[in-house]
């Protein structure tokens, strides 16, 4: 120890951006959204042109909103804000509930896949090894 006293308020800063916000801080410690599973392709599309600031929506949720104006991979908006995708996704859940954003989740496709059969006669093979 140095005996020197530590500052009574520690400041996280980027040089670039300012003050920096942990991203529980921003999803208010949630880890899982409220609703949906928003896959890294799922596209989403605001449901309003503008979103005044309502209880429970913080800055980020607006931001969303603006971006999605125009149709937004949920990987573009991640980037867009410069946040992890799980934050974003927890944000999303919170922004579908009011029906504030439309999500489109990428369809399942078996296209090109093999046969069950294959999987098995590869897992039957690997067995008799």
């Amino acid at each position: 120890m140095t005996g020197q006293a530590e500052p009574a308020e520690q400041e996280w800063v980027d040089d670039h951006a300012g003050p920096v916000v942990r991203p529980y801080a921003v999803t208010g410690g949630r880890a899982r959204p409220v609703t949906g599973t928003f896959d890294l392709i799922s596209l989403v599309t605001a449901t309003r042109a503008d979103v005044s600031v309502e209880s429970g929506l913080g800055p980020e949720h607006v931001a969303i909103v603006g971006i999605c104006q125009r149709m937004q991979s949920v990987a573009e908006i991640a980037a867009h804000l410069d946040l992890p995708v799980g934050s974003v996704r927890v944000l999303l859940g919170d922004l579908a509930a009011r029906h504030l954003v439309q999500v489109r989740e990428p369809r399942a496709t078996h296209a090109g896949l093999p046969d069950d059969s294959v999987f098995e006669a590869v897992i039957n093979g690997l067995r008799a090894l």
